[in-house]
């Protein structure tokens, strides 16, 4: 078996594990370019690629929310919706430590702690969705019903 043309990351062992096809995308990582700059040189549409946000709520437990690149979250209104007082990003170190990844490089798929994770229920529409392969510059193609192995809560969460 040869080596892979692609990291080999904690969420390609995941997919793998869980037998998950998906086709790894290489692109050049660019510092706060986020998800228009992956879109653009992967020539993908911004909507289906999903960024990996980890939040954190008032009692400090962290969080995962899957959402369309082009799109943003209202942490007032997920706050609401999941019936805590206050959500807001976690800081880079924390992130680091709940997934293992760094920031730029976070998947949802293998990380360090189980995590809640919701995902934007319009995410469930797309035929195939682009998201974090656990390394900056890597994302996977995958069918949005990959993340059903991550037993996500199928919330609605405002944009």
């Amino acid at each position: 078996m040869s080596k892979p043309d692609y990291p080999v990351t904690a969420a390609i062992r995941f997919l793998r594990a869980h037998k998950i096809d998906f086709i790894p995308m290489l692109y050049d990582y660019v510092e706060h370019g986020g998800t228009a700059e992956s879109a653009a040189q992967l020539g993908v549409p911004e909507h289906q690629v999903i960024k990996t946000i980890v939040l954190q709520d008032e009692h400090k437990k962290g969080l995962i929310v899957l959402m369309h690149g082009d799109y943003q979250i209202s942490t007032r209104n997920l706050a609401r919706q999941l019936g805590k007082k206050h959500i807001e990003p976690a800081d880079a170190a924390q992130a680091n430590k709940w997934t293992g990844f760094l920031v730029g490089g976070t998947s949802p798929f293998g990380c360090k702690s189980a995590l809640p994770v919701y995902v934007e229920k319009s995410i469930w529409d797309l035929e195939t969705i682009y998201i974090n392969g656990g390394k900056r510059g890597f994302l996977v193609a995958v069918s949005p019903q990959a993340l059903k192995s991550l037993s996500p809560a199928d919330v609605a969460v405002a944009v």
